[in-house]
């Protein structure tokens, strides 16, 4: 009798956990995205603190990665690691661009060949599995001209991606446009606080200075993870009914 007892609490118990469980948010990138250790110190990704804008109902699951492309998160297998997780109502956060200019054939992507087919790779499995993908794309770098302005860095993958998000009817935000914005605003000076610049013998477990205008500070992390969900609110994504302070949303097709 205490068998089946036993037995019927398990059942349960699996079936409150699924009822209840939490809308999952994928996120796949890079280096700027992905969560950093403790000796990386003072170097954070955006998406390591994005769960602070979130209530409980929402876990978010940081795959990214540093120097990985589009087409080596592929080969390396994290993509079908993601995909075994990936439930239906979950969302993926797709930012790629920074390394697949890189010219070793690991990571390199023509932007509007190879870099294109990933993305597009990314979303229609992502609506295969039900949930709702999001497309991104790279944050900007701190390169600076004379006249105040900010250099184009990431050239055609820029064009790429918006094509993919127009041409597949994908949840999009411009997180080069957004961050280009923030940093020129902020002027070379000011705008080194988003970054890892640090003079020497501050950080036990970085004792040498750096100046890096490519990856970002905890201050750095948080405004841009600021500026991710400030993209959700104006792309009116369901998902922002799980900020904090916010009621649960409605239930949402895959499809945008």
């Amino acid at each position: 009798m205490m068998k089946y007892l036993f037995l019927l609490l398990s059942i349960i118990c699996l079936s409150i956990t699924n009822v209840f469980r939490p809308v999952h948010v994928f996120m796949i990138g890079d280096s700027t995205m992905a969560d950093k250790p403790e000796k990386a110190i003072p170097e954070y990704g955006w998406g390591q603190v994005l769960h602070y804008f979130f209530n409980d109902s929402v876990i978010v699951d940081n795959h990214a990665r540093n120097g990985r492309s589009s087409k080596s998160f592929i080969n390396e297998g994290r993509w079908t690691e993601v995909m075994s997780r990936i439930q239906k109502g979950d969302y993926v956060i797709i930012q790629f661009g920074h390394n697949d200019s890189k010219p070793d054939t690991a990571r390199y992507t023509n932007p509007f060949t190879t870099y294109k087919e990933n993305l597009e790779k990314y979303v229609l499995e992502t609506r295969e599995k039900g949930a709702i993908p999001i497309l991104c794309t790279s944050i900007v770098r701190r390169h600076f001209k004379e006249d105040g302005t900010l250099k184009d860095t990431h050239g055609d993958y820029l064009i790429a991606a918006r094509q993919v998000a127009k041409e597949n009817d994908v949840y999009f935000i411009d997180m080069e446009e957004k961050t280009k914005q923030l940093v020129e605003s902020m002027g070379p000076e000011q705008s080194t606080r988003l970054y890892l610049h640090f003079e020497s013998d501050v950080y036990p477990l970085r004792p040498k200075g750096l100046e890096d205008n490519t990856h970002l500070s905890q201050e750095g992390a948080f405004r841009i993870a600021g500026l991710a969900v400030q993209g959700l609110k104006e792309a009116d994504i369901p998902l922002t009914g799980y900020l904090v302070g916010k009621e649960k949303p409605k239930q949402i097709s895959s499809q945008k």
